[in-house]
């Protein structure tokens, strides 16, 4: 397969599963540590005829492996969030574009222009981490909007504070994404009524006193902006794409990154649509490492490829970047 494919041409469900084939056939031969998992598991090129065959790599392999489909030494790698360094997932990279690329595209596909935009970040626990892709993916954002408000605020909440009021006196659209515990930290402080900005949570929730489901995080957020929806993003770092949420915690993705549920107790199983299973994730921007993703994370699926995120699998490790909620 060539490097550099144009995954973000995908439209229709056809070409997705043509791309996904393609995938596999590259990264079987090219990801040493896919193959072996597949073949350890009976799977090879043979027996995967269509997108419905394709093997899912457990997430937990990024934690101890190189999962890379390219050969010499990494240009770049992003790290999990952990409380050791010890437990961290690698995630590993040729080329920074298609990173880039699936981003830029995904965002502006939901929230339009960045040049219309402001985008404020409370994101301290990320910023204190190394080689974190969310934090890349945030800088490269808001220095894109060419906004002098636009930036990272850390625990400066009067600052942001004075930034968000002036800004809705000027009418000005604005995005404030942070993760949870530090968006109710400011909204205790500077509780607001806002009618141009939009809340987008990013999970987070190690630092929470107490465990609330999105429901109930999304009802005190709602109270303390004054907003009537709350938007959610669900990344990860083994991931090169992300999916977003505009109200009711329902995700969508890109059009080249797709969401499947499998059953709790068959991993080559599919569920029913709306059923609870695992979360499976086919992202087609995921070139340089494996694009067929098992995750720690428990969801249903609906027919027009949304999603709800609705906790983790009993015995998997918490890290800061996925939403951690149940309902």
């Amino acid at each position: 397969m060539k490097k550099n494919a144009k995954f973000f041409e995908i439209k229709t469900n056809k070409e997705f599963n043509d791309f996904a084939m393609k995938t596999f056939n590259f990264q079987y031969r090219s990801n040493w540590i896919y193959k072996k998992y597949c073949d350890l598991i009976g799977i090879n090129l043979d027996r995967v005829n269509s997108i419905e065959d394709i093997p899912y790599l457990p997430i937990i392999f990024f934690k101890k492996n190189k999962i890379k489909s390219f050969k010499g030494k990494s240009k770049l790698y992003f790290t999990s969030s952990g409380t050791t360094s010890k437990n961290l997932s690698t995630h590993h990279l040729n080329k920074i574009e298609n990173y880039k690329e699936s981003f830029n595209r995904c965002f502006k596909s939901f929230y339009g222009p960045l040049s219309d935009l402001t985008i404020l970040a409370l994101l301290p626990s990320y910023l204190k981490q190394k080689n974190s892709s969310l934090i890349f993916m945030m800088n490269e954002l808001i220095n894109e909007t060419k906004k002098k408000e636009s930036g990272f605020y850390l625990y400066d909440y009067e600052k942001l504070s004075k930034t968000i009021d002036f800004l809705e006196k000027n009418k000005r659209t604005s995005i404030l994404i942070g993760i949870v515990p530090s968006l109710f930290s400011f909204g205790k402080l500077f509780p607001k009524k806002l009618n141009h900005t939009i809340i987008m949570e990013t999970g987070g929730l190690k630092g929470l006193a107490e465990e609330l489901t999105r429901k109930e995080i999304h009802l005190k957020l709602k109270d303390f902006f004054g907003v009537n929806s709350i938007h959610s993003e669900y990344g990860m770092t083994e991931l090169l794409s992300q999916g977003y949420s505009v109200k009711n915690g329902v995700f969508k993705n890109p059009p080249w990154m797709k969401m499947y549920t499998y059953e709790l107790n068959n991993p080559f199983k599919r569920t029913t649509l709306g059923k609870v299973g695992r979360l499976n994730i086919i992202d087609l921007a995921n070139q340089d490492s494996c694009s067929f993703i098992s995750t720690d994370d428990i969801g249903r699926s609906f027919n027009d490829y949304s999603y709800e995120v609705l906790g983790r699998v009993n015995s998997s490790d918490i890290r800061g970047c996925n939403l951690l909620f149940s309902q």
